[in-house]
């Protein structure tokens, strides 16, 4: 009887906290359905709401070796994320960011999404797409290369990476020709033979008959130029020392030995994503692997080669010469009577 009885109770308290729960789950999917909110919901809800301003810039999206940076289209918004892009990177790092994404700082917005590496080296040299060595130009003392698929451009010196960075090629309607050129005049400050109102910083030309080379000029992101090769100023400068010109002989009529080999090689996927966004799913997405480099330049290395060998034998001979100018002993004119 006793056990019964207690068996009984226990039923009874059971029904009883069921009935409760039920009804405080009916409270609250009617409080739901209604609108009605608890007070500390209340209190959570005026929290966030009290914190979100008309102009809220997105925080930037961290999901592995390069996260996203998103860009707003509204000019509050983006002149708030501006101050809060230069509080959190230096100036040196603002610039890498900017080169991994193929801009300038004037073209700093030209974008609705910035790639953004998750630790910053501004040398740029850890993001390279290019291999750091190539054992296929171990022979060839300077040597540059433009990608038209990535936008890059990329410097060896007897096969060792030692340079690259954003470059902003040919557009559709002007491609910039392809293949194996030389690096021929150089200039300061050229004027465009297109626009006068174009000027070109550290101009080095590199197809003399079709006016290509590169220079100094805006980066926007994608490939904008009338077949030039766009660079950022620093390495616009920084090539202009690096490149060999070619020689010519007395009177500039003909050319005597060819300058620094260049080769521009691919094509940019012209109306799909841009090649570095894929660097958000996939770090390497942009490499550019040892055989497919060694297998664009091995058919050109023999000539390569004997180019740069002709023109230190050539430079040699006028070093020599301008020496021996030097030495020449300078006869005494006889005293006039």
């Amino acid at each position: 009887m006793k056990q019964s009885l207690l068996y009984t109770l226990l039923f009874a308290l059971l029904l009883t906290s069921c009935k409760k729960d039920n009804e405080k789950i009916n409270d609250q999917q009617q409080n739901t359905s209604t609108g009605t909110l608890s007070d500390e919901e209340k209190s959570d809800s005026l929290a966030t709401k009290a914190e979100v301003k008309e102009s809220v810039p997105p925080a930037i999206q961290e999901n592995g070796f390069y996260n996203a940076f998103p860009i707003p289209k509204d000019k509050k918004q983006r002149d708030s994320l501006y101050a809060i892009f230069s509080k959190k990177y230096t100036e040196r790092e603002r610039y890498a960011i900017l080169a991994l994404n193929r801009l300038d700082s004037k073209s700093k917005w030209n974008s609705d999404t910035l790639v953004v590496p998750a630790k910053i080296d501004t040398t740029l040299m850890a993001y390279s797409p290019f291999p750091m060595q190539l054992d296929v130009l171990s022979d060839v003392k300077k040597f540059v290369v433009f990608s038209y698929p990535i936008q890059a451009y990329a410097v060896y010196s007897n096969g060792a990476l030692v340079k690259w960075g954003p470059t902003s090629m040919g557009k559709k309607a002007a491609q910039t020709t392809r293949g194996l050129m030389f690096a021929n005049w150089k200039k300061k400050l050229a004027i465009s033979t297109v626009k006068s109102e174009w000027k070109l910083p550290y101009n080095f030309n590199i197809h003399n008959t079709g006016g290509i080379g590169w220079h100094q000029y805006d980066l926007p992101g994608y490939p904008a130029s009338h077949s030039c090769l766009r660079l950022l100023m620093n390495d616009a400068k920084w090539l202009y020392n690096y490149a060999d010109t070619w020689i010519l002989n007395p009177g500039g009529a003909t050319k005597k030995a060819n300058g620094t080999p260049v080769i521009v090689f691919g094509d940019y996927p012209w109306g799909k994503r841009k090649p570095w966004r894929k660097l958000l799913n996939d770090p390497n997405a942009n490499n550019i692997s040892v055989e497919e480099m060694t297998n664009l330049i091995k058919p050109h290395v023999e000539k390569m080669v004997a180019e740069q060998t002709n023109r230190e034998k050539v430079a040699d001979s006028i070093q020599s010469a301008k020496a021996i100018e030097v030495k020449a002993p300078i006869k005494e004119s006889e005293p006039s009577n």
